[in-house]
């Protein structure tokens, strides 16, 4: 019986794999309420020493598959494996490596950065591109690893790992929307640009997972796993206290700030598991031409009503979070008068802007065909 446990058993490095995504994942929301809360007051906050985390255990995870597999008795291992500068391993090892470079190099380049330019400006900035490239990488190559273990497996271990691929492709659709939050904030929900910036790479991801899992409701659990982190943090962080030490400060504050309620992609990726089901045997194009507009429409449906009552009295509680506001939060911003700002000068170029939306969420969702089908041929 214990031989038939470990047999199943997902290996340690597939564990920290994953512990390095989640660490990297928390710290940058973490990160991002320190910032809506104190600013930045030094480079060894907490929440950088998380997000820092994850380049570390990518690299323990990464460098022991790397040199076991070149150096170690596993014959079987090396002959799943790739060969890079005359060493073996898991492809996914090799990115994650990659992954894990970047993010401690992007960490003196950050800190000079915020000394030269100011030590709160915007998520998005050179260095901080740089640490979102090799987060992503480490993303990416969790991704492969896990793909490579999970399709060489028998039924009872891929059902495991199956799982904690899920798990991880959850991770990285809510890592993806951590990067846009300057553009999808509650007060951008009524307008065209917020819902192309939601559309680029969400269908995608979400889709990719799904069907490179081979499981039912697969983006339903994918989409589920980044609500579930996001509303825990929403409820979580506002118990910590935390105060401003940089000015000026226009709203007064008592504990860290989280970011808003998650968006409500749930709802959409329940529509597309639904069409994904009945179409398997559809071409990829006619699949996207019919998951996409679905995928769309749910999605202003949800999200739309629900924008309105993010602005009402009623969401301005501990459960959704409304009146969480940054202490840099200007007091005459729509954002702090809870009212919707327009992105797009008239209707006309609203309504183009949604076509535009709905046509790359089509495209992102034949993208994410043709990946998850080719996900599902890795082994190495």
């Amino acid at each position: 019986m214990a031989l038939e446990r470990r047999a199943t058993a997902i290996p340690w490095y597939l564990w920290c794999a994953a512990l390095a995504v989640t660490s990297a994942y928390i710290g940058g929301y973490w990160d991002i309420a320190w910032h809506r809360s104190i600013g930045r007051d030094t480079f060894w906050t907490a929440p950088h020493m998380a997000i820092y985390a994850c380049g570390v255990l990518a690299g323990i995870a990464s460098a022991y598959l790397i040199f076991n597999t070149t150096f170690g008795p596993g014959g079987a291992m090396r002959a799943a494996s790739v060969r890079i500068w005359g060493l073996y391993g898991p492809l996914g090892a090799f990115i994650c490596a990659w992954g894990g470079v970047a993010m401690l190099a992007s960490a003196p380049f950050d800190d000079w950065w915020h000394n030269a330019y100011g030590l709160d400006v915007k998520i998005i900035s050179p260095p901080h591109m740089v640490l979102a490239g090799g987060f992503f990488g480490i993303e990416f190559g969790t991704v492969m690893l896990l793909l490579a273990f999970m399709n060489r497996a028998n039924d009872r271990t891929r059902a495991a790992l199956q799982r904690l691929f899920l798990y991880v492709g959850g991770t990285c659709l809510a890592e993806s929307l951590l990067l846009k939050l300057e553009y999808i904030d509650r007060s951008d929900m009524h307008s065209a640009l917020f819902f192309i910036v939601v559309s680029i790479g969400t269908p995608a991801i979400l889709i990719a997972i799904g069907v490179a899992s081979t499981r039912r409701w697969a983006c339903t659990i994918v989409s589920a796993i980044y609500m579930a982190f996001g509303i825990a943090l929403l409820w979580i962080l506002p118990l910590v206290p935390a105060e401003p030490k940089l000015g000026p400060v226009y709203i007064p504050v008592t504990h860290l700030i989280p970011w808003e309620f998650p968006l409500l992609i749930v709802a959409p990726a329940l529509i597309v598991d639904l069409i994904l089901q009945r179409t398997g045997t559809w071409r990829p194009l006619l699949r996207a031409a019919t998951a996409g507009p679905a995928f769309f429409a749910a999605f202003v449906a949800v999200q739309w009503p629900f924008a309105n009552f993010l602005m009402t009295p009623a969401a301005r509680n501990r459960v959704f979070g409304a009146h969480y506001m940054g202490y840099n939060t200007r007091p005459g911003s729509a954002y702090a008068n809870f009212q919707f700002f327009a992105r797009e000068a008239n209707s006309a170029l609203f309504r183009r802007g949604m076509i535009l939306a709905m046509l790359v969420t089509c495209l992102m969702t034949w993208i994410g065909l043709h990946a998850g089908r080719a996900m599902r041929a890795i082994k190495r």
